[in-house]
């Protein structure tokens, strides 16, 4: 016997209630987490449970009304037809019970049953690099193996240390010289501060949009998920050099969201956040310190930057890509391609009717 049930926002305390029950539960599979986004304007959280005799399983996607997107809503029902996705951050589907060959199968096909029945088009999966879950699905989904990962092992503060280069080494030891200092807080008030850094690095670095959140969005961090976040920030000469959003939750801590001052770089004040951070969480017994890798999954000057914290160990990075509904969704291509001849057919971006510049 199957069962697949979905929760909102609006059954938060039974959708915490669900994931914390499985091993590998970290704080993106949490309400309090992706209401951020929702606020953000991302799509409608959902937890997706399943449940059988032998075998129980979790994933949280955000559901996307293709209606929404401005050249369909003209010939598309809005509330009619949807794609998946993964919440910012890492997911994928978790698994407790028999996890074997034989239930993973009987899984997919009443899955794939159930998101055909609820006119789910395509689903896009950010696998999460710590618990190596995208295995569960290779025989079953196009899986594509990106770049990689970087995180901290947190049994020692003696192993933190030694697995930097001698370069990051070195220039924390010079950021503690010049008198920067490190701190935690959840006060509500430093939001603008965050804010200021934050926006000018992403403009700094030319971000996509997307990177540029509310103050809504903000608040919702600090009052929704009060007890798995810190914001930890350097000062220099009593001034705010540089801010990380830590979040955690399980065994697992995220570099989350992070600025600096530019003027400030030759401190390397976040290289000395990081370390502390790191030590932070060591001492209350957390295991992996998870940095991410670079932009688009690259090899480029933040990979080597976070790759500078443990160059002795990577993580694989994965995505998936699930077609529901072929027809329907070759079909939107198609009026992509109808709509702008110079539509790139041949993008891997995916869901591919989503890369249409309007």
């Amino acid at each position: 016997m199957c069962a697949i049930e979905v929760y909102t926002l609006e059954q938060s305390v039974m959708w915490k209630d669900i994931v914390e029950k499985f091993r590998f539960c970290d704080v993106y599979y949490l309400p309090e987490y992706v209401k951020a986004f929702e606020i953000h304007g991302d799509g409608c959280p959902l937890l997706i449970y399943y449940k059988s005799d032998t075998l129980c399983g979790i994933n949280v996607v955000v559901r996307r009304d293709i209606a929404d997107i401005p050249f369909f809503s003209q010939f598309i029902q809005h509330n009619k037809y949807f794609d998946y996705i993964t919440p910012y951050g890492y997911g994928g589907w978790l698994f407790s019970g028999g996890i074997t060959e034989d239930n993973i199968s009987v899984f997919y096909i009443e899955y794939k049953k159930f998101c055909e029945l609820n006119n789910i088009i395509c689903e896009f999966i950010r696998f999460h690099p710590l618990v190596h879950n995208v295995n569960y699905l290779r025989n079953y989904i196009e899986i594509v193996d990106l770049g990689d990962t970087i995180s901290l092992n947190l049994d020692s503060q003696e192993l933190i240390w030694n697995n930097m280069t001698s370069k990051n080494r070195n220039v924390i030891k010079k950021a503690q010289k010049n008198g920067v200092k490190i701190y935690s807080s959840k006060d509500v008030s430093l939001i603008d501060d965050f804010m200021k850094i934050y926006n000018a690095t992403m403009i700094r670095d030319s971000a996509n949009k997307y990177y540029y959140f509310s103050r809504d969005f903000y608040e919702s961090i600090f009052r929704d998920l009060k007890n798995n976040f810190d914001l930890f920030y350097a000062k220099y000469e009593d001034k705010i050099i540089a801010v990380s959003i830590i979040i955690y939750y399980g065994e697992y801590v995220h570099y989350h969201l992070s600025g600096s001052l530019f003027e400030y770089r030759y401190l390397a004040p976040t290289n000395l956040l990081l370390y502390e951070v790191a030590c932070r969480f060591c001492d209350l017994g957390y295991k992996k310190f998870h940095l991410g890798g670079g932009v688009g999954s690259g090899n480029d000057n933040l990979y080597r930057f976070k790759k500078s914290f443990n160059r002795n160990f990577t993580n694989q990075y994965s995505i998936g890509k699930i077609i529901y509904d072929m027809a329907f969704y070759n079909q939107l291509v198609t009026f992509c391609k109808d709509y702008d001849s110079n539509f790139n057919m041949e993008s891997s971006f995916f869901p591919l009717y989503r890369n249409l510049n309007i």
